[in-house]
């Protein structure tokens, strides 16, 4: 009797990393559904919190005091990771996900402010196991751990070869998305009034922009309750009147000029964006006003399947609060831009929104340490016979996954 047995085992491993400088110690966990972030307060006064949510009510998005440690836990569920504003970067060719975050700590005593990013990363590898008749016993499995950093000052080669090189070499990008008003960052500490001109900006890591180029995809809104609305779709604007197509000079930073906008029973507007990454450039878009849309060519590179538009997806947002002024009278002019939206069950929204799924230097300065740990699993084959009243061969393949975690700190 001979059978073909397919094996798919998931290994989960629970990466611990304990992080200090300066005032603020953290410690983060990585598993298969979440990741937490331990944040040892330095003071009783101090103030931890996710970036742009410091006031934010839901309950979920903030830490749990317990004994001097602030605690966050953050789903990684599909469903349930946008909730607090958690980024994922899949990587379409291999499967890898990263998912980051970034965590601010205030000092009143010395008026400090401290804030850094943490990042889970999830890799999968297929590894495929032979069994034949040949009276040997079943070969124990090998996992290769590998260890690998990325100084800061990492460059991309002048010649690029194929695509499968140019993401062996080069990181995973790391997209940041910020609101300006006249020039000035928009933090979720600040409202602004509905009809303010705004412009969005949403750009790459130095290190990644020498070699990729970002399209953004997708846009929708939300008051993160039951209103929705879309605002770009397939790369461009549903009303640009609202919301105007991105626009890019270099095709690593894109801007998006928008007038501020809000929904009935909410003060707070979640922006949730789809972004391809691109190796060199992105193919623009041409839409129905006429408008190319952005990207960037310095050299031809055709990969050998698949969409060269997408080798990574990323899922981001960001938030802001618009109101309108206590006490101020309402124009009737600005009542426009106080959005209806769409009513939407938490199914429906995961069944239509698409995906299976920052001047960068003003935000996030230079002054960084980063430390980046990554386990793999690579490749290989086994020999096995299972010899008993019958004879079964079989051929499956087992499927473990690793946890890639990096622990990136900037000192504000």
């Amino acid at each position: 009797m001979n059978a073909n047995i397919n094996y798919r085992v998931a290994i989960w491993i629970c990466v611990i990393v304990n992080f200090a400088s300066g005032n603020v110690q953290s410690k983060v966990r990585c598993f298969k559904d979440r990741m937490e972030v331990d944040v040892t307060r330095s003071s009783p006064q101090a103030t931890i919190y996710l970036e742009n949510l410091k006031n934010y009510p839901d309950e979920a998005c903030k830490p749990k005091l317990s004994e001097g440690v602030a605690t966050f836990k953050l789903s990684l569920v599909r469903e349930e990771m946008m909730r607090c504003g958690l980024t994922r970067v899949l990587n379409k060719m291999t499967g890898k996900k990263v998912y980051y975050h970034r965590i601010i700590v205030e000092e009143p005593t010395d008026s400090s402010k401290h804030t850094f990013t943490v990042k889970c990363g999830i890799t999968e590898v297929t590894v495929p196991h032979k069994s034949v008749t040949s009276g040997t016993s079943l070969a124990p499995n090998r996992t290769i751990l590998q260890r690998r950093s990325l100084p800061d000052d990492f460059e991309e080669s002048e010649v690029i070869g194929t695509i499968e090189d140019v993401l062996g070499k080069a990181p995973t990008p790391t997209l940041s998305v910020g609101v300006r008003q006249g020039g000035n960052l928009v933090t979720g500490e600040l409202h602004v009034s509905p009809g303010t001109p705004l412009q969005m900006e949403i750009y790459l890591d130095t290190i990644s922009a020498p070699t990729y180029g970002i399209l953004t995809t997708y846009m929708q809104v939300s008051d993160m309750r039951t209103q929705e609305e879309t605002i770009i779709f397939n790369g461009c604007s549903v009303d640009p009147y609202l919301f105007d197509n991105f626009e890019t000079v270099d095709g690593d930073f894109l801007t998006a000029k928008f007038r501020a906008f809000k929904f009935p029973e909410s003060t707070y507007v979640q922006f949730r964006g789809t972004v391809n990454v691109c190796v060199d450039k992105c193919e623009g878009i041409e839409c129905s006003n006429g408008r190319i849309g952005y990207g960037r060519k310095r050299r031809s590179v055709s990969p050998p399947n698949g969409d060269k538009n997408n080798l990574f997806e990323v899922t981001m947002s960001t938030f802001i609060k618009v109101d309108f002024e206590e006490g101020a009278e309402v124009e009737k002019a600005l009542l426009a831009f106080v959005l209806k939206g769409n009513n939407v069950t938490a199914s429906e929204e995961t069944a239509e929104r698409p995906g299976s799924a920052e001047s960068a230097a003003a935000v996030h300065p230079k002054n960084e340490i980063r430390e980046q740990y990554e386990y793999k699993v690579v490749e290989m084959e086994t020999v096995a016979t299972v010899n008993a009243a019958f004879s079964i061969t079989a051929t499956g393949y087992l499927k473990l996954a690793s946890i890639l975690l990096v622990v990136f700190y900037t000192l504000i």
